[in-house]
């Protein structure tokens, strides 16, 4: 039996990868469809839209929490890890530097832990401390690639760290909810209230939709790519992930992120790859391994 469950929460580790690493390859289709004219409060309604609406297809039989108070932790969770989170990093990445922002970001770990020790009074494991710092030593080394400048902005920064906390505290509120519901009720929940919360900011935010647009392949293409893929199968693969592994666990994983970035900007974008970045890809592999196992 113990070695049954050993094996379950190693393939929910590699699923966890798996979802980190799709993760990191979707600035390339958010690049690709801003280029394309489309803001990036337009592409997040589009791919939640389509998320939502493909969720709903096969989980419509029950559409309330069992209380309102599950009910409202459900909208702080569409809140957390939809539009607060994507609404801080994209304007963000408006007036700060990317680099600044992939760096911040990656203290989403840190901030997990730190939340459920605080919240949960979850004790912090020996390798934690050290792990972190050796993943974070090698995201920084990733993120600027071998250069050395950097360029601080406090409004970026503070929004960007304002999605780092977004994103911890989702994961809490999934290992709250995971146990009472299924996978794929919560994900369901959680993007229609992160499109609930977006159209409340939509009156503030400069956006027009083009909607002429969508009939080109390069952007319906990228937009199912990122609806279906990125944001329907990988939220269900992530929100199972909490629930076996749990937060602190699998947030770990997203020290990977900027590695994958700047893989996948190398192999489609045909930027270099210095070896400072390699050395930066080895701590993050390091570090990470150092949290899980110690």
């Amino acid at each position: 039996m113990q070695l049954s469950l050993r094996n379950k929460e190693t393939w929910f580790h590699l699923i966890a990868v798996l979802t980190v690493c799709i993760w990191g390859s979707t600035f390339i289709a958010t690049k690709t469809l801003i280029n394309q004219g489309l803001t990036p409060v337009e592409i997040f309604t589009y791919r939640f839209s389509l998320a939502y609406l493909c969720l709903l297809a096969f989980c419509h039989q029950k559409l309330m929490a069992n209380t309102w108070s599950d009910e409202g932790l459900f909208l702080l969770a569409g809140l957390t890890g939809g539009s607060l989170y994507f609404i801080s990093e994209n304007s963000a990445l408006e007036i700060t530097m990317a680099s600044n922002v992939s760096l911040i970001v990656c203290t989403t770990p840190v901030l997990t832990v730190l939340l459920s020790s605080f919240f949960f009074k979850e004790k912090l494991r020996k390798g934690f401390i050290a792990g972190s710092l050796v993943a974070l030593s090698g995201v920084t080394l990733v993120v600027f690639n071998g250069s050395v400048f950097l360029k601080l902005n406090p409004l970026g920064d503070c929004l960007t760290l304002l999605a780092a906390l977004s994103w911890a505290f989702y994961s809490l509120i999934l290992r709250q909810m995971g146990n009472k519901y299924s996978t794929l009720f919560i994900t369901r929940k959680v993007f229609f209230y992160g499109l609930i919360t977006m159209i409340l900011y939509l009156p503030f935010a400069p956006s027009s939709f083009h909607l002429e647009r969508l009939c080109y392949p390069l952007v319906y293409g990228n937009l199912l790519f990122l609806g279906i893929v990125a944001s329907m199968l990988c939220y269900l693969s992530w929100n199972a992930c909490v629930r076996i592994i749990g937060a602190s666990r699998a947030s770990n994983y997203l020290y990977i992120n900027p590695l994958v970035a700047v893989w996948a900007s190398h192999l489609f974008l045909s930027e270099p790859i210095t070896p400072t970045a390699l050395l930066g890809a080895g701590l993050i592999i390091g570090g990470v391994y150092i949290v899980e196992k110690f």
